[in-house]
C-alpha cells in the first residue's frame, strides 16, 4: 500500500496538558511529568482518504456475520421443530468457523486478502445454500450438521481484514503517540460498527424469516455476503501489503503468543454471552407468545454496546487498557447475572441493555491489547482468533442454553451468558500479566497506553 501521512483536524485532537504535572517555574521538565493522552476523533478517521471505498463495502459483507446464527436457528427450528436440534447446527457452523476463520486470516497475511477473500465468499453462499435446500426437504439432523461445516468455515473475516487496513494506513509513516492514538480510535470504530451489525442483524434475519419465509432470512445473509465480500475485495489499494516470508525462517502463529491465548480464552466467555442470548431471547419471546419481538430485544442489547463502544472512543484513557479491559469484563459479569430472573420481554430488555454496555468496552480492549502482543505479519490472524473465539463461545453458548431450554424452560437458558463470562473474567484476572507486549513498556503503559502501544505498531503494513 502507498504510504500516506494523514492530517488530523486540531479539534479533534486536541488535548489539554495534564494539569496535576505542571512545568516548573524554572523551566526544567518535572522527571515524573505524565503525558497527556492522545485522542483522535471520529471526524478525523472518517477524514482518511481513501476510507469509505472500503468501508461501505465492508459494512454490507459483515452484516451477514449477526444473521448467519440467527438465520440457521429460526430456519431449522421451524423445519425440525427442536431448539436443540437448531442450536447445534448453528453451533455447528460456528465452531467451523471459529476453528477455520484464523487459517484464512493467516492466507491472507501471506497472500493479500483479495486472493483469499474471493473463494471465500463463493463457497459460503454455496454452502449456505445447500443448507437451506437440506433443511426445507426435512433432511435428518446429521446432513444438516455436515452442511453446516462449510457454511461456517467459509465466513469471511471481514472484521479483522479491515483492522488491519487501518493499521497499514496509520503505521505507514512509521510509530508515533498520534498513530497509536489512530488505530485506538479505529479500533472502537469498528467494535460500534459490529456492534451495529449485531443490533440490524438479528432483526433483518428475524423480519425476513417471519414475514416472507423461514428460508429467507439465510436467503439475504448468503446474498450480502457474496456482494459485500467481492466490493470489498476489489478494493486493492487500501489492503495491506501481503507479509513475505524470509527464506529459512518460519513465522510462528499468533497464537503461539500466551497473551493471545488468554484473549482467546476472555473472547470466549464474550460469545457465550451472544450465543446463551440469542437461543434465549427466542424462546423466551416464543413462551409468551411475541416472536417477533425476539430481534428487537437481541437488538436492544447489542445497542447498549453501540453505545458504549460511540463512547469510548471519544474518551481520553488514562487508565491502561489492560484495567479497562478487567473492569468492563466484571460489569459484564454483573449486568449477566440478571438476565435468568426476569419476568417479562420489557424487563429482559431493560437488563440487556444494561448487561450490553459492557461488550464493546471489552471487545475494543482485547482488539487493542492483541495487536500488540504479536509479531509483525501476523496482525489478521491474531484478529481472527479473537473473532473466532467469540464464534467457538457463541457455538457452546447456543447449544448449552438449547439443551437447558428443551429440559427446563426458556428462563435457564439465560445461565449460560454469566456461567461463560464468569469463566472468562476468573482467567483474565488471574492471568493478567500475560497481556503486557514482549519488552513491553511497565510503567509507561499505565501512565499513557497510547505511547506504550506506538512501539508495537512499526511495520505492521509493511509484512
Amino acid at each position: 500500500m502507498t504510504a500516506r501521512r494523514t492530517v488530523d483536524d486540531p479539534a479533534d485532537t486536541a488535548t489539554p496538558r495534564d494539569t496535576a504535572n505542571p512545568t516548573p517555574a524554572d523551566g526544567t521538565a518535572d522527571a515524573v511529568d505524565t503525558p497527556a493522552p492522545v485522542r483522535v476523533g471520529y471526524g478525523a478517521l472518517l477524514r482518511t482518504p481513501g476510507a469509505w471505498t472500503f468501508l461501505a463495502p465492508a459494512f454490507l459483507a459483515r452484516l451477514p456475520y449477526a444473521m448467519l446464527s440467527m438465520g440457521i436457528l429460526l430456519l431449522v427450528k421451524d423445519t425440525h421443530g427442536s431448539y436443540g436440534t437448531a442450536s447445534t447446527v448453528a453451533a455447528v457452523a460456528a465452531v467451523a468457523q471459529a476453528l477455520i476463520g484464523p487459517q484464512t486470516g493467516r492466507l491472507a497475511d501471506r497472500y493479500g486478502q483479495t486472493a483469499v477473500l474471493v473463494p471465500t465468499v463463493v463457497v459460503h453462499a454455496a454452502s449456505v445454500g445447500a443448507l437451506i435446500a437440506l433443511a426445507l426437504g426435512h433432511a435428518p439432523a446429521w446432513s444438516l450438521f455436515l452442511a453446516a461445516v462449510p457454511a461456517g468455515a467459509s465466513v469471511p473475516q471481514i472484521g479483522a481484514m479491515v483492522r488491519a487496513r487501518w493499521i497499514a494506513e496509520f503505521t505507514a509513516d512509521g510509530a508515533s503517540a498520534s498513530s497509536a492514538a489512530k488505530v485506538g480510535t479505529a479500533f472502537a470504530f469498528e467494535s460500534v460498527t459490529d456492534e451495529f451489525t449485531f443490533v440490524i442483524g438479528p432483526i433483518l434475519a428475524t423480519a425476513v424469516a417471519t414475514t416472507v419465509s423461514p428460508s429467507a432470512g439465510l436467503i439475504a445473509e448468503a446474498t450480502l455476503t457474496l456482494v459485500g465480500g467481492l466490493a470489498f475485495a476489489a478494493q486493492r489499494r487500501t489492503a495491506p501489503a501481503r507479509a513475505l516470508p524470509q527464506p529459512g525462517v518460519r513465522r510462528a502463529s499468533a497464537l503461539a503468543s500466551p497473551g493471545v491465548r488468554l484473549l482467546a480464552g476472555a473472547f470466549l466467555g464474550v460469545g457465550a454471552v451472544f450465543g446463551g442470548m440469542q437461543v434465549s431471547v427466542n424462546a423466551f419471546a416464543d413462551s409468551v407468545g411475541q416472536h417477533g419481538a425476539a430481534g428487537t430485544v437481541y437488538g436492544i442489547f447489542a445497542g447498549g454496546s453501540m453505545v458504549a463502544g460511540v463512547l469510548y472512543g471519544v474518551i481520553a484513557w488514562r487508565r491502561s487498557v489492560q484495567q479497562r479491559m478487567v473492569m468492563s469484563y466484571a460489569l459484564l459479569v454483573l449486568g449477566c447475572s440478571t438476565l435468568w430472573a426476569m419476568p417479562n420481554l420489557v424487563a429482559l430488555a431493560a437488563a440487556g441493555l444494561v448487561c450490553g454496555l459492557a461488550i464493546a468496552p471489552t471487545l475494543i480492549s482485547g482488539y487493542t491489547l492483541v495487536e500488540t502482543l504479536v509479531a509483525d505479519g501476523a496482525k489478521t490472524e491474531a484478529f481472527t482468533w479473537l473473532t473466532g473465539a467469540i464464534g467457538l463461545g457463541l457455538a457452546v453458548g447456543q447449544m448449552i442454553a438449547g439443551q437447558l431450554i428443551d429440559g427446563h424452560g426458556p428462563s435457564s437458558g439465560f445461565l449460560v451468558p454469566v456461567a461463560g463470562a464468569g469463566l472468562g473474567l476468573i482467567a483474565l484476572v488471574s492471568l493478567r500479566h500475560l497481556l503486557t507486549a514482549p519488552g513491553g513498556p511497565g510503567q509507561v503503559v499505565a501512565a499513557a497506553p497510547e505511547l506504550g502501544a506506538a512501539a508495537q505498531l512499526v511495520g505492521a503494513a509493511k509484512g
